[in-house]
């Protein structure tokens, strides 16, 4: 994998939008925690410091060894990064006399700047701090100044080294992306060579070389991203690789017949396996949603390792792990903090005794479905909305039994099959509904009932890093609301979750 771009991680929640931003000038970049720098940098071009909930003030303060990045490679230091690199080098960083924060507008610009070509004075940046640069580092220059910062950008003279205050990669800083493209392409010389082709080329010809003749197994979900892995797989290595399908009794309503006469088109070599009644007796009685987890993990492994065993001398496990999963599952002292456990992330049982292949782990969601279009995939498989790997399970707050697993499966049915039907689905990132704990009194006909809440869930994102609830039409959300009721037994209330992410997250649990 070409490694282009080295993203140093200090917490900020807007870090993975940095990745995102470069990604899309087609440079490849990775993420690393400020405490974890690769002991490689060779492969790098440029690095570039995140922001950060910390102060560089504070006792706490995240302390990272640039001794190999300085002066030897292009840096792009944003916001905390920025703060950091004056604060120890001679400059004076110090608490705001007003809160730095929201749209804020360039007053100064300096000319001749290659970093500010076809940024205009008056450019609307997007502020997120509550301490202030002073003073400039030693050999400090100032670039640019809004209204209340006064040195909102610097470079650092003798160096490749360039600091600003706000945040290039949010959607408010209106020319953040041409700042960005001003410091990788042209200050820092990266290639923009990170395509959809040239990641397929280069993947397939890595996994040729990593797996030779062996046999490789893959649990296909009928989702994007273990699909595009499959065929991913199948381009390089053909008939060695076994899919295995398995049906845990938590799927979308008449999922599992579907989704494999889908498979059977596209040439894979697939078993379904309906282990469901296997699922649900792990889940009789858990409530806590990471134990739901954490069982149904247990089992997929003991039903996968059942049917893997079935194939004579398997080497490998293939996931569809894309880079979302990698970086919300590993902990270090301060940034990235775990967010939950994810089924495809983290060690297998010794005695499965499997390498592990994840072609995908280094892309985003929407770069999965550019490859998979690359790839010549149907559209409407690349078009489904993410589905969680533990199913409905998460979606029933509460415990599981197989009557709540009906109702939830029917209601979902409605909801997805009238976004559908009403051509809303694909302008909806993922969408979903939620039998909720909950029984309300209600009246159908003469008689007084006292039956389950649902919420139903539809969101808009990129890449589910953050997401906005989606303002579905009223007349479609009473239509639905309706069928719901009149249709599915045992719901008699319906409504609509109305949060974002974040504070909130996509699924309930």
């Amino acid at each position: 994998m070409q490694h282009n771009v080295l993203i140093l991680d200090f917490g900020s929640q807007y870090t993975q939008l940095i990745a995102r931003r470069v990604r899309e000038l087609n440079i490849f970049c990775e993420i690393f925690p400020y405490n974890h720098i690769p002991s490689d940098l060779s492969t790098y071009k440029a690095v570039i410091l995140s922001g950060s909930p910390f102060s560089v003030r504070g006792e706490d303060a995240p302390h990272p060894d640039l001794s190999q990045i300085r002066g030897e490679l292009p840096l792009l230091a944003v916001c905390y990064g920025a703060q950091y690199l004056s604060h120890f080098s001679g400059g004076e960083v110090a608490p705001s006399n007003t809160r730095e924060y929201g749209r804020a507008n360039l007053s100064f610009i300096k000319s001749g700047e290659t970093f500010f070509e076809g940024v205009s004075e008056n450019s609307q940046v997007w502020m997120s701090h509550s301490d202030t640069i002073k003073r400039l580092p030693t050999n400090g220059v100032k670039l640019a100044s809004t209204h209340d910062v006064e040195n909102a950008a610097y470079r650092i003279e003798g160096e490749m080294t360039y600091a600003i205050q706000f945040h290039p990669e949010v959607y408010h800083s209106t020319d953040g992306k041409t700042m960005l493209e001003n410091f990788l392409v042209k200050i820092a010389d990266v290639p923009q060579s990170f395509t959809p082709n040239a990641f397929v080329e280069e993947i397939v010809e890595e996994m040729k070389q990593k797996i030779g003749g062996d046999k490789v197994v893959l649990g296909l979900s009928g989702g994007v991203d273990s699909t595009v892995a499959a065929v991913l797989l199948h381009k390089a290595i053909g008939e060695n690789l076994y899919c295995i399908f398995v049906n845990n009794g938590l799927l979308r309503k008449n999922e599992f017949e579907s989704v494999l006469d889908q498979y059977k088109h596209m040439g894979l070599n697939v078993k379904g396996v309906d282990a469901s009644d296997r699922f649900l007796d792990a889940l009789a009685g858990i409530e806590e949603p990471e134990l739901k987890r954490k069982a149904i993990g247990r089992v997929f492994i003991e039903v996968f390792d059942d049917e893997a065993h079935q194939i004579e001398e398997v080497k490998w496990l293939a996931q569809g792990t894309i880079y979302p999963d990698v970086i919300e599952s590993v902990s270090v002292k301060g940034p990235s903090a775990t967010i939950k456990s994810h089924h495809n992330v983290g060690g297998l049982p010794d005695y499965m005794k499997l390498k592990i292949v994840e072609p995908l782990r280094m892309l985003f969601k929407d770069e999965v479905r550019r490859v998979g279009a690359t790839l010549g995939i149907d559209a409407a498989l690349l078009g489904r909305h993410p589905f969680p790997g533990p199913g409905l399970s998460i979606r029933i707050l509460g415990d599981i039994t197989p009557e709540k697993v009906r109702i939830l499966q029917e209601v979902d049915a409605v909801f997805i099959d009238g976004l559908k039907s009403w051509g809303l689905y694909d302008k909806v990132w993922q969408a979903g509904a939620i039998l909720l704990p909950v029984n309300s009194v209600g009246v159908m006909g003469d008689e007084r009932t006292y039956e389950k809440v649902v919420a139903l869930r539809a969101v808009e994102s990129t890449d589910g890093m953050t997401a906005d609830w989606v303002h579905l039409p009223y007349d479609f959300l009473m239509k639905v609301s309706n069928d719901i009721i009149n249709k599915v037994k045992g719901v008699n209330r319906v409504v609509y979750d109305i949060s974002s992410k974040p504070p909130a997250t996509i699924e309930w649990e």
